[in-house]
């Protein structure tokens, strides 16, 4: 689907209708999607596609019995609750929510409103489940990562640039999971001889500002943790990543498709599809408590070789060779 097809259609009122097949029940079942972007996003149209093809595949098409009310939270707390609360008004049936302030602000409105989450971390620590084998609730859905992971992110900044001793980490101080993919980097920033920076993210002038200050001293590099609010503001990122020539590691390939350097993580797209199952489910009766959390199938090594060129960095062939993408 082109950009301008799918502002089109998303119109002003975001509310986009979808149908179920002929033997599904004939009342209008309803569905309440809360995004971590925003609706003009780039990346917006694949998410969205994802989830309808998946609903479709599963026997629900356009028009007839079920209807999905889009909103869009931009990484911007204050718009999460004020459309948590919407959605929750409109009574659907359950909400897809983009990230954990999507799916927090969905139950801070409701705590028996069902939700399946997608693009989250550590869910438990959010409290948004008992277990990720038992939610034990009306939550459950698709996980991002495991804390572990997150030490790839510093093994791939001293693989690119060798000469990197210093990296400031990109983080949400809001977000637990934050805290727990910082620590994962410290745990390992020993043995690759790198000293720790985090600079928390509330908005970009202040990021723009903590950026610029960490590069005056040589041989930095830069970590975005998963945010939904860095995801907002991935343009402003990367600018300042370039404009302060700091080679920079990503957690997925929408940064990099934007310019930035390198970026390791799982695929964004697949988890929508994969919600959509658990969508399926729950509207036929099956409680979200018994359905356990899942975590990504696919990651993705995703390398720009122009952004490369630009800093003065000659990628190592042997991490050309693992990349599943490589952008020239």
């Amino acid at each position: 689907m082109k950009r301008r097809e799918f502002i089109t259609l998303l119109g002003g009122a975001t509310v986009w209708p979808l149908v179920a097949r002929a033997q599904q029940p004939d009342r209008m079942r309803r569905i309440g999607v809360l995004m971590n972007l925003t609706a003009d996003d780039p990346e917006a149209p694949a998410r969205v596609a994802a989830f309808a093809q998946g609903l479709q595949e599963l026997g629900w098409t356009i028009g007839r019995n079920v209807r999905i009310d889009y909103r869009w939270g931009a990484g911007v707390a204050d718009l999460y609750r004020r459309y948590g609360a919407e959605l929750v008004a409109l009574a659907p049936d359950l909400v897809l929510a983009s990230g954990v302030p999507a799916a927090s602000a969905v139950q801070q409105a409701s705590r028996t409103m069902p939700v399946v989450f997608v693009d989250t971390t550590d869910p438990v620590a959010a409290g948004m489940v008992a277990s990720l084998a038992r939610p034990g609730g009306y939550a459950t859905g698709f996980t991002q990562f495991e804390f572990g992971m997150s030490g790839k992110w510093l093994e791939l900044i001293k693989e690119i640039a060798p000469g990197v001793t210093r990296a400031a980490v990109i983080r949400n101080p809001m977000t637990p999971a934050g805290s727990g993919q910082l620590g994962a980097i410290q745990a390992v920033a020993p043995s690759f001889k790198v000293e720790i920076s985090p600079i928390d993210v509330r908005d970009t002038s202040e990021t723009e500002h903590a950026i610029a200050a960490f590069a005056r001293e040589p041989n930095g590099g830069l970590i975005v943790l998963s945010t939904s609010l860095a995801v907002a503001h991935r343009e402003q990122i990367i600018a300042s990543a370039a404009r302060y020539r700091l080679p920079a590691v990503y957690p997925f390939r929408i940064y990099v498709n934007a310019g930035g350097l390198v970026s390791y993580g799982p695929d964004q797209i697949d988890p929508y599809r994969r919600a959509a199952g658990y969508v399926d489910r729950i509207l036929k009766g099956e409680s979200p408590a018994d359905l356990p959390v899942q975590a990504p199938t696919k990651y993705e090594l995703v390398i720009n070789l122009k952004t490369a060129k630009a800093l003065g960095i000659s990628v190592p062939t042997s991490l050309l060779s693992r990349a599943d993408e490589v952008i020239e």
